[in-house]
């Protein structure tokens, strides 16, 4: 049996990302976007739809989705894939919370 150990990274509080908000952050190869939702849960997604490359981060939060201001495409928060008719797949990270601390894995894909 393969153990895989993830790295967390500390990218700040909850409080730093308002209520059906995100905010990105980079690494050395992209933006990620890390969304809240109505109820605090935290998501991470690459800030790209599959679509356009549209940028998620500015899209509207609802129902557990994300949709891109670009074409509307939904996005599950979740799962990173494209809702109804539409097909495609934007990169997660894992992301959770220790208190009132976001951590991010930049090491697997979920």
């Amino acid at each position: 049996m393969n153990a895989i150990s993830q790295t967390w990274i500390r990218i700040g509080k909850l409080d730093d990302i308002p209520r059906r908000g995100s905010r990105c952050i980079r690494n050395a190869k992209m933006s990620i976007a890390v969304f809240r939702t109505v109820d605090d849960r935290v998501f991470a997604l690459e800030d790209k739809c599959p679509h356009r490359n549209g940028p998620l981060s500015q899209g509207i939060i609802h129902d557990g989705c994300v949709t891109c201001p670009l074409h509307n495409w939904v996005i599950s928060l979740e799962t990173g894939l494209a809702q109804g008719a539409d097909e495609g797949q934007t990169r997660t990270f894992p992301v959770k919370r220790e208190g009132d601390d976001i951590l991010l894995s930049f090491g697997t894909q979920k």
